[in-house]
């Protein structure tokens, strides 16, 4: 049989032969082979959560203990049908009976007892308590965790593969602390159940004694109680050994080593508290009376290891120094490739002011591991390649603040405090922090330590670390000024990769009918309106056609747009509904009859009362109509536009023809009226 087939069989078996030894009796080779079973089993599940480096890497403990308990109680019921039938239950019983009485039924019975205390008042009620209280935590942080989850997508710091695995972890955290709570009620009454078998055992074994076997009360004693605490120690020692499992388990944070080089490394961190300790031994070891060798021994111990500790920190530090030294030695070239790096203007660049610095020094929030990712969120969604994002500290920066430029024009301006956390919601005037204002969306926001994270999450609050802060506003920075990021140098490397897979559509069109930097004016107007340019081919296609016609760049714009049919439109469908905004027809006419063909391309004539009109209807339209679009005549969409660009920028503008292409159905929600009589100048 192969070894996955045994561990498929060996749980329903194991459970199976556990209830058998409810109800067979069993001899006593057998039981003291089960017993040997039994103290290895919790051994290895002790070791086991002491290595674990986090709770769910022992997922199976729960169910674990429970076939253990339930085993120990089988184990309970087979030998004490041989200890009250036979007056034998094996020789592992006998040895453990010896041993713990010791030729002193009282004092077995107390060594008994203080084992019985400490696992049932100690160490099960600590387990239960921790079960509990982590149960509800973990339960309470799940949205805020889930929230965090979706912040991190949304920023382009983790694939959609990842979240999906967070979030999976996140409920396998809720199901285990959740189990863990329940199971502990097992360990409790694991204990209960063998302090009532032990004083069963000695009730009917002196019983039996003295009425079946007619011994004296003092020999029935002597007898049974060895055999019931041989019995109950057999069963105590592997159920303490649970126990403290158990206790382990539920205590352990999520850390990235076991236990023990956890323990070791953080005991260590301090040469100051181990040379106060080792003082004290010391000191103890001078009192009258008292053993002065092991005072001794411990005092010199803790002496080599806060030593061991200084010659670690003063290697690090003289590395440190090596580095600095070295790093200054570097930077005071001035060579003439060092000056025309520091002359170049770099296309993207975040400028951190100098207590910002330790975002980048790696970790767990390094920020260019972040913008790593964020360059490849981008290159899929836009279809352009984000140049590299040069990362530099910057002295005339106020503290906690960063900037973001394009071409060394600023485009954005935030705060992100060390030790801090931005929390996000509608009511947080329950935490302590500063209030801001979240830099992308103008959210309300408020800066809070990281210790309050836990309680904001619990109160209902989004907690963004200030890393993710940092890379959603250079996201946005880079989504709204795509046109200017691409370079020449970008549309022959993309023209390049659209001529590997589909050469036809490239050597038509480039250098054929429009050099690269007409392309490039063609992309970059896509951008300008956050159209998307990764289906290229599609686009080099519609400008081939077009450029048959016209090379005028607005008609080649609009062509590429149309080309693109419902890649425009879809982005906007809200619950399966196209929502539109469409102009009165009076207003529309008066604009073609006002459209004027300048060198910047199609403008919009009116007189200034109806301008006046039509901006503030556009303006109001956008906002009560959130998620909705603008659509118009082909003819007028980019001087309409062009128009209303600075007045309300986030209101798409897409002709009849872009939005009929979108397969699902239009729903017109409003409509640009005005009250004027003379419409076009």
């Amino acid at each position: 049989m192969k070894n996955k087939n045994l561990s498929l069989l060996a749980v329903p078996i194991g459970v199976v032969g556990i209830v058998l030894l409810l109800v067979v009796s069993i001899p006593a080779w057998l039981l003291d082979t089960l017993i040997v079973v039994n103290i290895a089993f919790a051994l290895v599940v002790l070791l086991t959560t002491m290595f674990a480096r986090k709770p769910l890497d022992f997922s199976v403990f729960p169910s674990l203990l429970l076939i253990a308990t339930l085993f120990r109680l089988g184990l309970n019921v087979a030998s004490t049908r041989l200890v009250l039938g036979q007056g034998y239950a094996g020789q592992v019983i006998e040895t453990f009976g010896n041993v713990a009485v010791g030729g002193n039924i009282i004092i077995g019975a107390v060594v008994f007892l203080i084992l019985v205390v400490i696992q049932f008042v100690v160490i099960t009620k600590g387990a239960e308590r921790v079960a509990e209280v982590g149960a509800r935590f973990t339960l309470d942080a799940m949205p805020g965790k889930q929230m965090a989850i979706d912040a991190d997508l949304n920023a382009g710091l983790i694939t959609n593969t990842q979240a999906r695995e967070r979030r999976a972890e996140v409920a396998a955290e809720s199901d285990f602390y959740g189990a863990m709570d329940g199971a502990s009620k097992f360990v409790k009454g694991d204990a209960i159940a063998g302090i009532l078998i032990i004083v069963i055992n000695v009730i009917g074994g002196i019983g039996i004694g003295m009425l079946q076997n007619g011994m004296q009360i003092t020999d029935a004693l002597n007898k049974y109680t060895l055999l019931t605490i041989g019995d109950g120690l057999t069963a105590q020692i592997p159920a303490l050994l649970m126990a403290v499992s158990t206790g382990m388990i539920v205590t352990r944070s999520g850390a990235d080593s076991d236990m023990g080089s956890t323990a070791g490394k953080q005991l260590a961190q301090s040469r100051v508290a181990l040379a106060i300790s080792a003082a004290a031994a010391i000191a103890l070891s001078l009192i009258p009376g008292m053993p002065m060798i092991p005072f001794l021994a411990v005092g010199g111990i803790l002496i080599w290891a806060a030593q061991r500790i200084k010659a670690r920190a003063a290697k690090a530090a003289a590395a440190e120094r090596e580095k600095a030294v070295a790093e200054k030695t570097t930077g005071a070239s001035d060579t003439t490739d060092d000056l025309l790096e520091h002359m170049r203007v770099h296309p993207l660049e975040i400028q951190l002011a100098t207590d910002l610095i330790d975002i980048v020094s790696g970790g767990s929030d390094d920020l260019l591991g972040r913008v790593r990712a964020l360059r490849r969120k981008l290159a899929i969604e836009l279809g352009i390649v984000v140049p590299p994002v040069r990362t530099r500290d910057n002295g005339e920066l106020p503290s906690s603040t960063y900037a973001i430029t394009v071409a060394g024009v600023e485009v954005g301006r935030g705060q992100a405090p060390r030790g801090k956390v931005l929390a996000l919601g509608d009511d947080l005037s329950a935490l302590a922090g500063v209030d801001t204002i979240e830099p992308v969306f103008g959210l309300p926001a408020k800066w809070i330590a990281a210790e309050l994270r836990y309680t904001a999450e619990l109160s209902g609050a989004t907690v963004i670390d200030r890393v993710s802060v940092v890379v959603t506003h250079l996201s946005s920075a880079v989504t709204a000024n795509a046109a200017r990021l691409l370079s020449r140098e970008d549309v022959r490397v993309l023209t390049e990769g659209v001529k590997r897979v589909n050469p036809s559509a490239v050597e038509e069109l480039v250098p054929a009918l429009l050099s690269l930097a007409e392309v490039q004016r063609v992309l970059q107007g896509l951008l300008a309106e956050r159209v998307p340019i990764n289906d290229l081919a599609r686009i080099y296609e519609a400008l081939t056609l077009r450029a048959k016609v016209s090379l005028e760049p607005e008609g080649l714009v609009e062509a590429a747009r149309l080309a693109l049919g419902a890649a425009l439109s879809n982005p906007y469908v809200d619950d399966g509904t196209l929502h539109v905004i469409t102009l009165e027809p009076m207003l529309e006419q008066a604009m073609l009859e006002g459209q004027r063909q300048t060198e910047y391309g199609s403008q919009l004539v009116l007189d200034p009362p109806v301008l006046e009109q039509v901006l503030t209807e556009v303006r109001s339209a956008a906002a009560e109509h959130e998620g909705a679009v603008l659509v118009c005549a082909p003819q007028l969409r980019p001087a309409v536009r062009r128009l209303i660009a600075a007045q309300a920028p986030a209101l798409p503008v897409l002709s009849y023809n872009e939005a009929t292409t979108s397969p699902a159905p239009i729903e017109t929600i409003g409509v640009i009226r005005i009250v004027t009589p003379t419409l076009a100048s």
